[in-house]
């Protein structure tokens, strides 16, 4: 039974294309909508967590000043080494720590110039964000102690300095200094917020501190936490620590700020992931406008054919069979109009991801659970006209002009 039901419910979506298809459209938009919308949120989500991943895992980036704006006001205490080690030896919990400074410069090799990241730090940074070398190797103790002008560069500056010529063993210039290139860093693209690993140059934290800036502050304090620890709180003992050392009375603001890459990661995250379900809850909608449609056209179908159907109840045909047939053609209406969603869905998810450059994160859970649902809306909504096709009078059916 079935079967027949099946195909004549096919039949009659062939007789009416258009028809059919206008139906189905409600049904097309909500399931494309909802997978769509869903999909591109979890591209945003895994977006954000690369982009945060890309500053180092478990990782506090510590700063004068309040926030990691430019704001007015005057210039903020920066750090310095006792700092650093202050933090190295009295927190526990910690990998490593990476003092840093920098500023903008100038490197230039022969007739080629670019203006870049000049940073000065330890072989600590590399691990605290992550950093691989392409090719060559990291500084020595003795390059770190003495403060040799030597120098990594990243995979833009060696593109546009180098071209095609290998740049380990060459030297380039940074204003009066003459920095001889021992590694390049592996290509890893535009990191988080904006920062570009692979647009600096980085030295030795002396050779920085000396024959750059000409004193010996500390910028910027990269700490990477152990696994098994929470940043959270070696956050607050890290606070805690620097009150003192800038001594900080109780109730006065900090003049420092942390950021907790962990932390940033998890809230927007969370934000992401909510947004995403509030837009496709709101895309949700279309699927039961789509299913009224659909409500409606089966109505207009019962009442033409309405002689039809008095007909094949006259000769014998149980009224389960017509609710049955009636069913089971706004089922397949509403499944096909799901089934083109999905493909909608699919095809909008790739455009979009790679036209705006999120991750491909079509999900397949979401796009099952979509196509139920909108099967689910022709039972609801096929139901009410079915449940009125198996109610008439066969004698006032057939007396139907």
């Amino acid at each position: 039974m079935f079967g027949t039901s099946l195909l004549l419910a096919l039949k009659e979506i062939r007789r009416h294309k258009m028809r059919s298809f206008l139906t189905t459209l409600g049904i097309i938009i909500g399931v494309a909508s909802v997978v769509t919308m869903v999909s591109l949120g979890n591209g945003a989500t895994q977006s954000v967590q690369d982009q945060v991943s890309s500053l180092g895992t478990n990782m506090l980036t510590i700063r004068p000043g309040q926030g990691f704006g430019r704001g007015g006001g005057s210039r903020p205490t920066l750090f310095d080494l006792d700092d650093v080690e202050a933090i190295r030896t009295q927190i526990a919990g910690i990998r490593v720590v990476a003092p840093q400074t920098s500023t903008q410069s100038t490197a230039i090799f022969e007739a080629q110039n670019w203006s870049t990241t000049v940073a000065g730090t330890t072989n600590e940074y590399f691990q605290a964000s992550n950093l691989e070398l392409a090719d060559g190797r990291l500084f020595s103790d003795a390059e770190l102690a003495a403060g040799k002008s030597v120098c990594i560069i990243g995979e833009t500056v060696r593109a546009n300095l180098f071209r095609n010529t290998d740049a380990i063993g060459k030297s380039l210039r940074l204003r009066d200094i003459s920095c001889r290139i021992i590694g390049i860093l592996a290509k890893r693209g535009q990191g988080g917020f904006g920062q570009n690993a692979d647009d600096q140059v980085v030295m030795p934290l002396k050779t920085a501190m000396r024959r750059l800036n000409g004193n010996q502050d500390v910028q910027t304090i990269q700490v990477a936490v152990e696994q098994q620890f929470d940043s959270g709180a070696i956050d607050d003992e890290i606070s805690s620590l620097l009150r003192e050392r800038r001594h900080l009375r109780p109730g006065m603001e900090d003049d420092f700020s942390i950021f907790d890459s962990k932390q940033l990661s998890d809230t927007l995250s969370g934000t992401t992931e909510t947004l995403t379900m509030f837009l496709g809850a709101v895309a949700a909608v279309s699927l039961v406008v789509g299913g009224i449609g659909i409500m409606n056209i089966m109505l207009v179908s019962v009442t033409e054919r309405t002689r039809e159907i008095g007909i094949r109840l006259a000769i014998g045909a149980v009224r389960r069979e017509v609710l049955m047939q009636f069913l089971i053609e706004a089922i397949t209406l509403s499944s096909i109009g799901g089934f083109i969603g999905l493909v909608v869905s699919f095809a909008a998810t790739t455009v979009i991801s790679f036209g705006v450059g999120l991750p491909f994160m079509f999900d397949f859970g979401i796009a099952a659970l979509a196509f139920f649902f909108s099967a689910l809306i022709g039972i609801l909504f096929g139901y009410f006209p079915a449940k009125r096709a198996a109610s008439l009078n066969p004698i006032e059916a057939l007396r139907h002009e």
